[in-house]
């Protein structure tokens, strides 16, 4: 049986449970309020579809059910066929005045392009658009200015997925400097649909840019805060960090973000989607840095901890793995010190290390831990049992050199098998093994045979990708089940909350 249904809504009549239905804008009850599908035609009864059905009734029940689970089945695809982003019902989105500002310099390749379109559209697809809400502008800059649309353009989010896509990228030079200018003086102006200065609006541009500025961005960050306009700078492949914290707005470890290359910016959407988020609970939509449990309270939260673990000074993470003989582990930290990793970053894989350590009760008879680094040779920073306490075991990761050359990930899982968890270097028989692999980028060389060996041998490998990683070597590389030992993130500042996962999941394993 064919039905079609133009600008109406056919109202499904009992048996359908009252609880599966939700209110329509001005209707009786009738479909979920997410608005997927269109309500605004007239009503449509199914005796006005059957109109000489002689079992009106019992066709009524039969296809008002199939109806409602077509119309769900409907609403769970977005536009495109995409799902669209969840959205959780205490959060909802700070009426925002944004501004996408865009590099399509040459050095800006067409299919990297899509990608930041792709990005463009992830972070609309979050928010709530419309006149009283969020509306979006969008400037494309290479050695000139195009203003795409300006904020009173489009007042509907398909409205705007729609012409993001029509973009063309303007593969001439790049001048940063004057995109942000032209932000600032007109893309935020009256005339350009910003509306007056308030607290209760954030005016917001996020600029997108893989090179060096052919312009001067000196004054930009006071005529921002002059105008109050909130910068975020994202940077791409070789894009001049330094530009990057003279554009951004304080504070920078906010405001600043680099990836490796466009084929994984749309992964810094959810970072965006969260930023523009005003949030009624805390707990509820994982707003929070408790290590275990949270505990909503007006206006925050609180930590807590499992039965077994106790809450630590900082308020927010737990001793982990604490107890007698039933605790010993040798951990070995398998890190990737390639040149791509960059030094800065490299830092901030130290303290990753040091945040693991420190959940650990270190001792010979408890937890133990060793230390490898690996780019085009392998290096053993510290064997197991070397350091007798988490101390000593912190000074040593802080003082490790940055080697910064190739990334032979087959050959450092090689080394961790043959060597690290040999009893030569401290491991202890019968002592759990749990290998930790940290790496930022494709291996050069072969991983498989090494990757298998090492689960085989019982070890509990995980795997931690950043930025260029490749996912499927990182699940080559974990233990089973596979989703719980491996992680990836697009951005080395947020390796602290893998971190944290980590910290939980070592502990279970014990």
């Amino acid at each position: 049986v064919q039905y079609f249904l133009l600008g109406a809504v056919a109202c499904p009549s009992p048996p359908v449970p009252p609880q599966a239905l939700h209110t329509c804008q001005g209707l009786a009850p009738c479909l979920p309020e997410e608005g997927q599908v269109n309500t605004s035609g007239p009503r449509l009864s199914l005796a006005t579809l059957h109109p000489a059905s002689s079992s009106s009734a019992a066709m009524d029940g039969i296809f008002s059910g199939f109806l409602l689970s077509l119309l769900l089945l409907l609403q769970s695809y977005g536009v495109h066929g995409a799902p669209p982003q969840p959205r959780g019902t205490l959060c909802r989105t700070k009426p925002t005045d944004l501004v996408f500002v865009i590099d399509s310099s040459r050095s800006v390749r067409p299919h990297e392009f899509e990608k930041v379109k792709v990005f463009m559209s992830r972070v609309i697809e979050g928010l709530d658009v419309g006149p009283n809400s969020t509306r979006v502008g969008v400037i494309n800059y290479a050695s000139a200015v195009k203003n795409e649309f300006s904020l009173k353009t489009y007042q509907t989010k398909a409205g705007l997925l729609q012409a993001v896509q029509r973009i063309e990228p303007l593969s001439t030079g790049t001048m940063t400097g004057l995109a942000i200018q032209f932000a600032i003086n007109r893309a935020f102006s009256d005339s350009e649909g910003a509306r007056v200065r308030s607290p209760n609006i954030n005016k917001v541009a996020i600029v997108v840019t893989d090179g060096r500025p052919q312009d001067s961005v000196q004054d930009v960050p006071a005529r921002a805060r002059a105008a109050g306009v909130e910068i975020f700078a994202i940077g791409v492949g070789r894009v001049d960090m330094h530009t990057l914290r003279r554009i951004a707005s304080e504070p920078l470890d906010d405001h600043v973000d680099y990836v490796e290359s466009y084929s994984v910016i749309e992964k810094l959407s959810h970072k965006f989607q969260e930023a523009f988020c005003v949030v009624s609970d805390l707990c509820a939509t994982g707003d929070h840095d408790c290590e275990q449990i949270c505990t909503s309270i007006p206006g925050s939260y609180k930590c807590s901890c499992k039965e077994g673990f106790t809450l630590n000074s900082d308020g927010k993470t737990c001793s982990a793995c604490s107890g007698g003989l039933g605790s010993a582990l040798d951990l070995v930290f398998l890190i990737d010190g390639s040149k791509s990793v960059r030094p800065e970053n490299f830092e901030l894989v130290k303290k990753f290390i040091n945040q693991i350590v420190e959940s650990l009760e270190v001792s010979e008879k408890q937890a133990q831990v060793g230390l490898v680094q690996y780019s085009s040779s392998v290096r053993q920073e510290f064997p197991l049992g070397q350091y007798k306490n988490k101390k000593d075991i912190k000074a040593a990761v802080k003082k490790m050199a940055y080697m910064e050359k190739g990334t032979m990930t087959g050959q450092a899982l090689k080394y961790l098998i043959d060597s690290s968890f040999s009893i030569i270097n401290g491991a202890r028989p019968g002592v759990p093994k749990v290998g930790i692999v940290f790496t930022d980028g494709r291996s050069q060389d072969y991983i498989t045979d090494a990757a298998k060996k090492a689960k085989d041998l019982g070890f509990r490998m995980f795997a931690v990708g950043v930025g260029n990683a490749v996912e499927d070597e990182l699940r080559e590389i974990a233990s089973e089940p596979v989703a719980e030992h491996y992680f990836y993130t697009a951005d080395f500042r947020t390796i602290s909350k893998i971190g944290k996962r980590l910290q939980m999941k070592i502990c279970i394993g014990e």
